[in-house]
């Protein structure tokens, strides 16, 4: 269970990063409430889950899922350039997150 709020809130990372960049400086109501409420969900389950995946695994976990579904969104967006080298890497990125799933 602890891997599956894991990954929710790593998600829920990347929703609040995206709002924040969606509120233009706090700014636009909607993308703030996103931005509070993704936040909360997101460090509430990434506590939830450090209850018992070790710190390092679960927060590098959480990061790199935030991560790469911004950057992802960034790249679908527009807002984001998109090149071969930064694919391989974003996929590397993952494979190295599954790696720590795998070795915990």
């Amino acid at each position: 269970m602890a891997w599956v709020v894991l990954v929710l809130s790593g998600i829920c990372e990347s929703v609040w990063a995206i709002a924040l960049d969606k509120s233009q400086g706090f700014t636009k109501i909607v993308p703030v409430i996103v931005f509070v409420l993704g936040l909360v969900a997101s460090m509430g389950g990434l506590s939830y889950a450090m209850r018992s995946i070790s710190i390092g695994t679960a927060y590098t976990v959480w990061v790199g899922i935030g991560a790469a579904i911004t950057v992802i969104y960034g790249m679908l967006a527009g807002e984001e350039s998109v090149s071969i080298l930064k694919i391989v890497c974003l996929v590397g990125m993952v494979a190295c997150i599954a790696g720590l799933k795998l070795a915990h």
